[in-house]
């Protein structure tokens, strides 16, 4: 059976994640339906990773197997016509080999947190950015933001009903950028615990308001206890970014 990898964008804010879960609309699931209204097979599809209820992705990389071969260019439309009451797009289809899997062939994820700091609250982005009203300075965030890169316990920063085998993950890269009222942090790394990156962001900010300072978060890393870290940012803030392959 030929296999095709895809590249779909969503906004997430009335979705239940990308895991389909009975009861909710979650991306895969209606990605499956899709699937089904155009071939009517039924069809599993696999996804790189897991997003969060409320999460969006610009690049979610996911793959599926038909029994039947059509070209890239049918199903692309096909799927876009069937999606198109949704907030979900097929952005790219191609065809790839049998050991190609969505999940484990990937060797990292970048995601950007995207926040509006300004006094003014967003309107057009409202629900694709965290809205922060008061000064942030971006050069403590960066300080604070360097203690986590590399490999750490990051039990401190894992959400309540996390399902991972281990709290260490290593962090390969965290940025953070400001353009006008815009500030974006980006992470990179293979793998990241349930709800972490909004833990970290949530944290951070308490070191661009100055309430704590650059050293306190490696006493918050060597606690690992979720109490010393702070506040869970909002899950419309955050966005999957890229997936990297071979």
């Amino acid at each position: 059976m030929p296999r095709y990898k895809i590249i779909i964008e969503y906004n997430g804010y009335n979705y239940y994640g990308w895991q389909k879960q009975p009861g909710y609309q979650a991306v895969q699931g209606i990605m499956e339906q899709a699937l089904y209204d155009f071939s009517q097979q039924k069809i599993n599809v696999y996804g790189a990773c897991r997003t969060d209820a409320g999460v969006h992705a610009k690049a979610q990389v996911a793959h599926f197997d038909l029994e039947k071969c059509y070209s890239d260019y049918t199903i692309f439309n096909a799927l876009n016509f069937y999606l198109k009451q949704e907030n979900i797009s097929v952005v790219a289809i191609e065809k790839v080999a049998v050991d190609f899997h969505a999940r484990f062939s990937a060797k990292k994820k970048t995601y950007i947190y995207k926040i509006l700091n300004r006094r003014a609250p967003a309107a057009i982005e409202k629900y694709n950015v965290w809205h922060i009203p008061y000064h942030l300075d971006i050069e403590k965030i960066q300080e604070a933001a360097n203690y986590l890169i590399g490999t750490n316990d990051l039990t401190s920063f894992r959400a309540r009903g996390c399902q991972a085998a281990s709290s260490i993950k290593t962090i390969e890269k965290i940025t953070v950028k400001q353009r006008y009222n815009n500030v974006n942090i980006t992470l990179t790394a293979k793998s990241f615990l349930y709800n972490q990156i909004r833990i970290i962001v949530g944290t951070l900010i308490d070191f661009g308001t100055g309430k704590l300072y650059h050293t306190e978060m490696q006493k918050i890393i060597s606690a690992q206890n979720r109490i010393k870290a702070g506040v869970t940012a909002p899950a419309y803030g955050l966005c999957l970014e890229y997936i990297h392959y071979p």
